[in-house]
């Protein structure tokens, strides 16, 4: 039926779980350098089916993007920089030849979610890399003229500024309008049940991370960056709920780095939020690679959507894909059986994608591979490649019916 049972809690308890440490892969350091994709019925086959409740009406719709994470290493902003020079817009970078191929998907969603993965420095200041990340806070602004509307940021990296970097990040990003989840600057920005509402539609977002690299908040200060207790974020939904969300969106940063099968703190994670009568879907980041998408009882779940943009040792060709998935959500008469929202995912559309490396290709492109294939553009050989690896993931757990690539 598309799904995995129950059972799968029974891998582990929760309170045993304990997050991998690991941190990413180092860059390649060199420097200097484009509307949404067609859809195909993916040839997963369907082996899932949806709850007859699932059947679509005349109710509210919502589509909402989530992507792989945005993780600055410094050869990106290099690429961006290079840009600059070329193009001359943007004070130091510019980063929409980068992402230009891209941002028709973005600006075209209902709600386009970020994973923001590190902070940014001071502005002005200089940015710093691998492995803790200061990326150029000319990054926030040029994020709203992306069309991002949110920004999760807990991962491994929230405190590599300190808390003083977190203030910041926080700071620059809802400066420029883009709400933000998963790292607060204050107990009073953390107890405030999240919500963004787009369409007359309240969405929420409860998030979390395996571990902050050793870094450790302040001493009364542990609110501050969210980590992954699921029943903290059980709490959360529930909160949610009753103050109004109609969609609840659960975020889990965690895995095993370059594994393309969840681990056993995802699965029972995962499950035990798919299993919560609040919770609508959950996605994940942090492992660098894809992971499946498949349904946990009649629940979406992305384990992991691999990096959006990333610049790792060219011995990880991986880290240099990943998927975007846009979520098209309906509002139905009733709640399906052990939900109380009355919003489900009527369609599940994964856009694979890859970015170009910069050592390689003088320059860092982000593409939607299938659309660039088909207009003949971007590196023809490596685009098949991504598109028959990250295919491979995606679809390598019970993938349900209602999953299409485009």
């Amino acid at each position: 039926m598309g799904n995995i049972g129950r059972r799968a809690v029974l891998a582990g308890g929760l309170a045993g779980l304990a997050g991998c440490v690991g941190g990413e892969t180092p860059p390649d350091v060199n420097s200097t350098p484009t509307g949404p994709s067609s859809e195909t019925p993916s040839e997963a086959g369907s082996s899932g089916a949806a709850s007859p409740s699932e059947s679509p009406n005349q109710g509210r719709r919502l589509t909402i993007v989530t992507s792989g994470d945005l993780l600055w290493h410094n050869t990106l902003w290099l690429a961006a920089a290079a840009d600059h020079s070329r193009t001359g817009k943007g004070e130091t970078y510019d980063f929409d030849p980068m992402f230009a191929m891209m941002k028709p998907i973005i600006e075209g969603a209902d709600l386009a979610i970020a994973h923001n993965e590190v902070p940014f420095a001071k502005p002005g200041g200089k940015p710093t890399g691998y492995p803790s990340f200061a990326a150029p806070s000319d990054i926030a602004p040029w994020m709203s003229t992306m069309g991002w509307d949110l920004a999760t940021t807990a991962s491994n990296h929230s405190l590599d500024q300190g808390f003083d970097g977190l203030v910041r990040t926080h700071q620059l990003l809802t400066d420029n309008g883009i709400k933000v989840v998963g790292t607060y600057p204050s107990k009073a920005a953390k107890d405030e049940p999240f919500m963004v509402e787009k369409k007359g539609v309240k969405v929420s977002v409860v998030s979390g991370t395996y571990d902050l690299n050793g870094y450790v908040p302040p001493a009364g200060k542990e609110w501050c960056v969210d980590m992954w207790d699921v029943d903290r974020m059980i709490a959360e939904a529930k909160a949610a709920k009753k103050a109004g969300a109609d969609i609840v969106m659960a975020h889990l940063h965690g895995g095993d780095e370059y594994q393309t099968q969840p681990n056993a703190d995802q699965v029972t994670r995962a499950t035990a939020l798919a299993n919560t009568p609040e919770i609508d879907l959950v996605f994940g980041e942090h492992v660098h690679v894809v992971q499946p998408i498949t349904q946990i009882d009649g629940t979406w779940v992305a384990y992991g959507m691999g990096n959006m943009v990333a610049q790792h040792l060219t011995s990880v060709p991986r880290g240099y894909e990943g998927i975007t998935i846009r979520w098209t959500l309906a509002e139905q008469d009733r709640p399906r059986d052990g939900k109380v929202g009355r919003f489900v995912v009527e369609k599940c559309e994964y856009i694979p994608t890859m970015i170009t490396n910069l050592r390689e290709s003088g320059s860092c492109r982000l593409y939607p591979v299938k659309q660039a294939l088909a207009e003949g553009r971007g590196p023809k050989d490596r685009l098949q490649v991504a598109l028959d690896r990250t295919r491979k993931a995606v679809l390598s757990l019970d993938p349900p019916s209602g999953l299409i690539e485009a």
